[in-house]
């Protein structure tokens, strides 16, 4: 099959290659690892004051929902609330983003904040080398989920941290009783302790010092995503957990004899939104619980004058006991102070001292140790880069040069000497914020001159598609001589070839990573292609200065135009402003009088589709009758759409076939909303994923791309199928009101192919044009009908692509993962699998995309007009929303600022890329016909 000629074909894969590379380049910029290599240990030559330590980590855990009395002012945890105000210390843990069990289990444990490229590596695997408090311990011992305790145990030296995991199967959303999995790992626990009884060499080993437990409790995140945090199951999940932690410390107590020498930490690696996701920067994700007793924690302090910026103390009723909180990463440091292991080699948590019941000289000492600890990450980083740079350009980190660091380390020492432990502390704080801030500057030192490189290639990128655009598809590309080209051309070679060359050689000089070099040299051949056709510019720069004004209009209506999507990343509700001037588009256009029935519907499906940006983010309030009703409707839309239009130039044989393919995907659609209702019924009740079900759903959703390839390839009946068939995965997919959109998008795309097909007509543009009932995608393109790109045509794409953005917002999918909620995949699976969960919900992203592509190629056919022209108008508008993104992406501010800029940045980058691979899917889509022999369709170029 003949997609495209070969110059296009090769222009396609080109500009893949090329976005793969921009998209990439983003998490070279701001994704790296933090990790450095070739550093020492360092550890208190102190006594510590515990032996071991055990650490209870609730999985999904808010601090709200533990620190909170419920109803009857009673709290849910009453072992741990005792110890907050008995036995111990407590604060709030506060995390980073991305607020995901991996991550935050790293920075737990191993004290450094995990690149986001690390959890794409690998989620369960530990795909780079790290150093943990597991891993300094003399032996260690973890209970819990198989996809947390591996990537500790593997990344360990040595054979001595143990793990029991129980079966990943256990992890099912659709659990009677989630805290299951919470009770398996106490009694595991406790078994344990009673086995290490009668066994003489594991009790040997349970005896020594520097050992550590870790106990992961995943029942409350798996009740959050499956009930939502408010719920019962959620909520007494927390009574549940309290009082297994009771017995374990009870248990272990026993076993010890009470010798007073155990450490206990109880925390949350992230918390979840009211709507049961997380991952993003909200509060109610970034806050957790943080409750420290036993060995070496001091113990509860007078709470008067606190102050903090939260109203907690007051709706907690704690304002009598002393809060400490911490960053997450201060909790590693905190836990090898407490057994006398070396700090973790990454780590860049500051000791919190406040935690910590022992002498002054104590204190000091381990704050002197963990300055050491981040200071030679500071210097090793530091070295590395000075060797990897030339001299002349090297800047280093001037607040903090490395004679400054010793000598402020030499006086912490002194003072230490001299008892002057305040002083000692003050110093080397002072000295790990110096340090801190230079592992960043270090870390983020190419960050500019990478930046530079790929907004080059980005400039250079959309000016070539804008060359090829007017060289190719306008009549302003007028011939040139041969002798013009040779004397503007004849240098040009020889320039970038020397210019590679030159850049070449610094980078290797440099010693710089192999990426580096496709970000510097990329620009090189990108501009050589746009340079060397410096007439075609400047032929379109002669056409903008004899219409100055009108210039000059058309562009400002083109940058508030885009402007306007880039501003709907912020606020969705631009896109409901956007959608409402759409609607005033026949009146402008003189389209009313020629067909008002259709305008009439282009305003109310305007209108309609106007309301999906203002409504509440998908997920947050499930409405399952909702789907029901999306699905009948839609199957009552179909069926009376169907029945409206006649089959064009079809056989008996072939209206038998239509008939019959329509028939399924309407009964397709209705088994979908009893699929749908069956199954949220069955886990409403506690009774788990039927099979029945999951057979069905997975059947559906592999045969949504086959059966539009048996329908008619006439151009509503082959986009009628398409829809049919996409909407009923769409509504397995679906919790909420958002199973109504596809179908107002439908019903408005269809509209818009009307519109533009009489627009067309009116302007006589488009030479023999047929009635839309007429066309066939398949029908074999005349030559003699390709016509030139028009100003029409800049707004067609315009459209396009705002339907895009507003297909992905228009349902609530925030820059970030929190907005994508588990149950959408329940009809599938409920077992946790974060790769498969995230290909579904993936997919629901796309189905909304694909119906918009599949219209944007009916219109390509219907106005006759190369799809190889609109797109290259597509890939431009896009391409200046991702630089647009590029610039605004910030390394500063809240975490939440610094992840929804690169979120942002991504997600345009994303919707490029998937609309180069969408536009061949929709051509598939589209012409495709399985069982019947026909002609297909030849694409203008």
């Amino acid at each position: 099959m003949v997609f495209m000629s070969a110059n296009m074909l090769a222009f396609f894969l080109i500009g893949l290659l090329v976005h793969l590379v921009f998209f990439a380049s983003i998490f070279d910029i701001y994704f790296t690892s933090p990790l450095v290599h070739g550093m020492s240990p360092h550890r208190s030559a102190l006594p510590p004051p515990a032996q071991r330590l055990v650490l209870f980590v609730a999985d999904g855990l808010r601090a709200d929902s533990f620190f909170e009395l419920d109803e009857k002012g009673q709290t849910r945890a009453p072992f741990l609330r005792n110890v907050v105000e008995h036995g111990g210390s407590w604060g709030v843990s506060h995390t980073r983003v991305p607020t995901e069990s991996r991550p935050g289990h790293v920075a737990l444990i191993a004290g450094f904040y995990e690149d986001v490229s690390a959890v794409a590596k690998g989620w369960k695997e530990n795909p780079v080398e790290f150093d943990s408090v597991l891993n300094e311990s003399k032996y260690s011992w973890c209970w819990g989920s198989p996809d947390i305790l591996p990537m500790f145990a593997k990344g360990a030296s040595g054979d001595h941290v143990h793990t029991h995991m129980y079966p990943a199967e256990m992890e099912d959303f659709a659990a009677q009783d989630a805290s299951k999995l919470d009770t398996w790992v106490f009694n595991e626990v406790k078994d344990f302790f009673e086995f290490a009884k009668s066994n003489e060499t594991l009790s040997n080993k349970m005896w020594a010092d520097q050992v550590v437990y870790f106990l992961h409790l995943l029942g409350l995140d798996t009740n959050g995503h499956a009930h939502r945090p408010m719920s019962s199951e959620y909520k007494e999940n927390i009574r549940t957990v309290d009082k297994g932690i009771q017995e374990v410390v009870s248990v272990i107590e026993d076993f010890y004899r009470n010798d007073k020498k155990t450490a206990f930490i109880y925390t949350s690696d992230h918390g979840m939104t009211d709507w049961g996701s997380h991952g993003a920067g909200h509060p109610s994700e970034t806050l957790t619980p943080l409750v420290a007793w036993g060995a070496g924690v001091n113990g509860p302090l007078a709470g008067s004058g606190q102050e903090f910026q939260d109203n907690f103390l007051q709706e907690w009723k704690l304002n009598d006991w002393k809060r400490f909180d911490v960053n997450q990463a201060d909790i590693a440091p905190l836990m090898a102070a407490l057994i006398g292991i070396p700090f973790p080699l990454n780590s860049v948590g500051i000791l919190p001292l406040e935690y910590l019941n022992n002498s002054d000289q104590f204190k000091a000492d381990c704050m002197l140790t963990n300055t050491m600890q981040i200071l030679e990450q500071f210097t090793v980083k530091m070295i590395h880069k000075k060797e990897t740079t030339l001299s002349f350009l090297f800047s280093p980190f001037k607040p903090l040069p490395l004679s400054k660091g010793q000598e402020m380390l030499r006086k912490a020492r002194l003072y230490i000497q001299q008892q002057q432990y305040d002083e000692a502390i003050s110093l080397c704080k002072s000295l790990i914020d110096l340090a801190l801030e230079g592992l960043s500057y270090y870390h983020t030192y190419d960050r500019v001159f990478l930046g530079i490189s790929v907004v080059l290639g980005f400039v250079g990128w959309i000016s070539y598609a804008f060359v090829l655009i007017v060289k190719r598809h306008t009549r302003l590309s007028e011939p040139t001589s041969k002798l013009d080209k040779l004397s503007s051309n004849d240098h040009l070679p020889a320039l970038f070839t020397g210019a590679g060359m030159a850049l070449t050689l610094f980078l290797v000089i440099q010693s710089c990573p192999w990426t580096y070099y496709i970000y510097c040299l990329l620009p090189i051949p990108v501009w050589y292609a746009v340079i060397k056709e410096f007439r075609v510019i400047q032929n379109v720069i002669n056409l903008l200065l004899t219409y100055p004004a009108k210039s000059i209009g058309y562009l400002l209506l083109f940058i508030l135009g885009i402007e306007t999507m880039i501003v709907s990343f912020f606020h969705r509700q631009v896109l409901t402003f956007g959608l409402m001037s759409f609607a005033s588009w026949p009146l402008l256009s003189k389209r009313f009088h020629q067909n008002k029935v259709m305008s009439l519907s282009w305003v109310f499906f305007s209108f309609i589709l106007a309301v999906f940006p203002l409504m509440p983010v998908v997920g947050r309030s499930p409405n399952i009758a909702l789907v029901t009703g999306a699905g009948l409707l839609t199957a009552i839309c179909s069926f009376i759409f169907l029945c409206s239009f006649k089959t064009a130039k079809a056989t008996s044989v072939e209206t038998t076939v239509n008939r019959s393919v329509y028939t399924a995907q309407i009964a397709s659609i209705v088994l979908s909303i009893y699929i749908v209702n069956t199954t949220h019924s069955s886990l409403a009740v506690k009774h788990g994923l039927p099979l029945t079900s999951q057979v069905i759903s997975w059947t559906t959703l592999a045969s949504s791309l086959l059966m539009p390839l048996l329908s008619s390839t006439f151009i509503f009946q082959r986009l009628l199928s398409i829809n049919l068939s996409l909407m009923s995965t769409y509504l397995l997919l679906s919790t909420g009101y958002e199973a109504f959109f596809p179908l107002v998008l439908s019903c408005l795309v269809f509209i818009w192919i009307n519109l533009e097909q009489e627009t067309t007509q009116f302007h006589n543009i488009s030479p023999a044009v047929k009635q839309l009932s007429m066309i066939n995608f398949v029908q074999k393109a005349d030559s003699m009908h390709v016509r030139y790109l028009g100003l029409d045509d800049i707004r067609r794409s315009y459209f396009f692509i705002f339907f895009i953005v507003t297909a992905f917002f228009g349902t609530g999918n925030i820059a970030s993962v929190n907005s994508f909620d588990p149950a959408s995949v329940y009809c599938f699976l409920t077992v946790f699998n974060p790769f498969v969960m995230g290909a579904l919900m993936m997919w629901k992203i796309l189905i909304p995309f694909v119906i918009v592509m599949c219209a944007f190629e009916s219109i390509q056919v219907s106005t006759r007009l190369s799809s190889n022209s609109l797109f290259l108008i597509v890939l431009v508008i896009s391409d200046i929303m991702a630089l647009h993104f590029f610039f605004l992406v910030k390394d500063y501010g809240s975490w939440l600022d610094i992840g929804t800029s690169i979120s942002h940045y991504v997600i345009v980058m994303s919707m490029t890329i998937f609309l180069m691979f969408l536009s061949r899917l929709a051509e598939t889509l589209t012409t495709q016909r399985i069982g019947l022999q026909e002609k297909i369709k030849q694409h203008f170029t």
